[in-house]
């Protein structure tokens, strides 16, 4: 898309809201007429919100965008030793979620973000009304840090060199948490829950995506009791970033679906 067909950007703004006694912050893109539920962005391992602007402006003409901040990463606060776990990260989606009244709401996780979706919706049904996992990590493989690390450092050229000062800026305020949580994901099982998840789901990935193996969409999809999937050529692993209106265009083509009843599986 060139420059004179890219959308105007809305006035975003911070949002801060004290939870279980720590600041979380989300980046919100306000959207006052649509009428719909907003839909809510659920960050990468390591991952900032300043990192989703790009899809953010493109789903934010149809719905209100919030990009959550997980606690110790982005704007959020977190404790010294916090969090180290998968199931940790989910339950503090949770109660923010609840604290600011998203229930029966979309939920969008990327990267690791959608092992945490996943999580959230099999153990809090109640709050996402569909998923959607763009490039999900550890589904239904669970590899090793080594592994992890290798996979990203092959991805890294392929990246738009203007992701690289907002992403390293994102894994500096991190810090150590971002291996505790790899390392936590080698054991997390994420597998079992997967058949747990009744509300529709999409599975986004790229054809240039070398951390997510090629089959993991088939594997999803025969598990997930009901699943679309989506390949966009040319996504990286940060498709949100590589191939932001694509990934919009798939997500709100999902929404619309499953509001009007019309949702099928097209795996």
């Amino acid at each position: 898309m060139n420059r004179l067909n890219t959308p105007a950007a809305p006035r975003s703004y911070s949002h801060f809201r004290r939870v279980n006694g720590l600041l979380r912050h989300a980046r919100v893109y306000p959207n006052a007429g649509s009428g719909a539920a907003p839909i809510v962005i659920v960050p990468g391992l390591g991952c900032a919100a300043w990192m989703y602007r790009r899809l953010a402006r493109r789903l934010a003409p149809e719905r209100e965008v919030w990009v959550y901040d997980h606690p110790g990463m982005g704007f959020s606060r977190a404790r010294l030793r916090d969090p180290v776990g998968i199931e940790q990260l989910t339950d503090d989606l949770a109660a923010w979620m609840r604290a600011r009244g998203f229930v029966g709401v979309p939920v969008l996780g990327h990267s690791l973000g959608g092992e945490v979706v996943i999580d959230l919706a099999a153990r809090y049904p109640d709050l996402p009304a569909c998923l959607i996992m763009c490039a999900p990590t550890g589904i239904p493989e669970n590899p090793s840090v080594t592994a992890q690390v290798i996979r990203f450092m092959r991805n890294m050229p392929r990246e738009r060199l203007a992701l690289y000062l907002p992403a390293t800026a994102a894994y500096l305020r991190t810090g150590p948490r971002a291996y505790w949580l790899a390392r936590d994901q080698d054991r997390h099982e994420t597998g079992p829950l997967i058949p747990q998840v009744h509300c529709p789901a999409l599975v986004i990935d790229g054809t240039a995506d070398p951390v997510i193996r090629a089959w993991t969409l088939e594997v999803m999809c025969e598990i997930l009791p009901r699943a679309r999937a989506s390949t966009i050529l040319g996504g990286t692993h940060a498709i949100m970033d590589s191939r932001p209106q694509e990934v919009a265009d798939e997500t709100l083509r999902f929404l619309r679906d499953v509001a009007s009843g019309q949702f099928t599986d097209e795996c």
